[in-house]
């Protein structure tokens, strides 16, 4: 209870925040299972079975015409990587730990820990899968090639970055509304299987049917992918710069809330619930 603090240089706290971090990325990742090895495996299940659902609807009603000319698959895992890594880091952000919870009673974790570690940890799970399902498709099926892959990549950590910041917003406001806060967080996930334009390219949509996309963040990111995965492919509808001011603009709305609430929140609140 009674210790002597003296300061520290900057370079020390850095250190000791990025061992906080790390500890609190382990234990979200280890929080889906006691193995980190089957939570990894379990997500690379789900991805591999998002692909091959959709592989088969698109095989069985005839809509393979409509993709982009290249590899079928790799078009297909294109908007499920990118996807899958939006919505499960929306979910870890808005399910992180809040000022209430009794792990934020052990110095130094706080809210701010808490966030970046649910971040951060779905980021490093769905990179991984993603690795190693490319890997395992490159070796046992057919070589593939991508035309920018650090472009490709930059839309992946901004479908991170957007959900990360929705995510932000959303974990803000729970504390306040928690019951609508959860009815939100899931109407938006299932909305994001229509809207995020994983099945459908962005060029080929009529003019009517453009709307109901083109407020999706990831629609945006998934699309401009594409535009670097395939050479054969050039975005024309849709602009990375949306989605990165959107999620600025939520980040800023999410930290001026978190600070908000963080000195407002109190342990009776969970009474509430």
């Amino acid at each position: 209870m009674f210790q002597y603090r003296t300061d520290r240089s900057a370079l020390s706290r850095a250190i000791t925040l990025g061992e906080v971090v790390f500890h609190s990325i382990v234990r979200s990742v280890r929080s889906k299972h006691n193995n980190a090895f089957v939570a990894l495996g379990m997500n690379i299940v789900q991805a591999v079975m998002f692909v091959m659902f959709f592989y088969f609807m698109f095989s069985v009603l005839g809509m393979r015409g409509g993709a982009i000319r290249g590899d079928f698959l790799l078009y297909m895992m294109s908007g499920v990587f990118l996807f899958l890594t939006h919505t499960k880091t929306l979910g870890a952000v808005v399910g992180a730990e809040g000022a209430s919870s009794p792990m934020m009673q052990h110095a130094p974790m706080n809210t701010t820990i808490a966030i970046l570690s649910a971040a951060l940890g779905a980021l490093y799970v769905q990179i991984l899968s993603m690795l190693i399902i490319l890997f395992a498709y490159h070796v046992a099926f057919t070589p593939i090639y991508i035309e920018d892959p650090v472009s490709a990549f930059g839309m992946l950590l901004l479908s991170w970055a957007s959900g990360a910041a929705i995510g932000l917003v959303l974990y803000v406001l729970k504390p306040w509304i928690p019951g609508a806060i959860g009815i939100i967080s899931t109407i938006y996930q299932r909305s994001n299987m229509l809207f995020s334009g994983k099945m459908v390219l962005a060029n080929s949509l009529p003019g009517y049917m453009l709307p109901m996309f083109i407020w999706n963040p990831l629609f945006h990111t998934i699309d401009q992918a594409r535009g670097h995965i395939f050479i054969n492919y050039n975005p024309k509808v849709t602009w990375w710069e949306y989605t990165a001011w959107l999620a600025l603009i939520f980040f800023v709305l999410g930290l001026m809330g978190e600070f908000y609430t963080r000195r407002a929140v109190s342990l009776s609140w969970s009474a509430r619930r």
